[in-house]
């Protein structure tokens, strides 16, 4: 089995963010790797990552950082494959590294999801790939249709709570 989807974070101690992406990846039975690289402390090894990712199979990368966040913009100066940015939660409640990685310069675009927000990530990389995958594209709308199910039972559930003045 090879990856099709890469999830990079900076440090492991990102992944508890990252590991809702790696979930759902299990869900879809969709195969990906995970890494640890650091744009700061392991430049060369970003380089050669996203310099082969291509050619190792790999469709989409997510690419999580926080702080400075400059990770998921350097892999994306480096490939021509779509970059999905997650701002992780480290300091300034992630409004640093939300900032850092949306503002890419003309011409290195990195798709950017919420902070934290790695499982829509995963959903929008899922996305991609299922433009040209009929499968893939079938299992998102079964995925879709159960989290409208899921609002619709919470809504029923709700309409059997009592409070004296409520009126619905």
């Amino acid at each position: 089995m090879n990856p099709v989807v890469s999830i990079i974070m900076g440090s492991t101690s990102d992944l508890k963010v990252m590991e809702k992406a790696a979930q759902f990846f299990e869900e879809m039975k969709i195969p990906f790797e995970m890494n640890a690289l650091s744009a700061h402390r392991t430049p060369e090894a970003v380089e050669q990552f996203a310099k082969k990712a291509q050619q190792r199979g790999i469709k989409v990368i997510i690419a999580g950082a926080g702080m400075a966040a400059h990770l998921p913009g350097v892999i994306a100066a480096m490939t021509t494959l779509p970059v999905i940015g997650i701002p992780v939660n480290a300091t300034l409640d992630g409004m640093d590294a939300l900032l850092a990685i949306v503002q890419m310069p003309p011409g290195i675009p990195v798709a950017t999801v919420g902070i934290n927000g790695s499982l829509n990530a995963a959903i929008l990389a899922t996305q991609m790939m299922a433009l040209g995958d009929k499968l893939l594209m079938e299992k998102l709308r079964i995925y879709k249709e159960n989290l409208k199910q899921k609002i619709v039972s919470a809504n029923d559930e709700l309409s059997r709570v009592k409070f004296e003045y409520k009126t619905n």
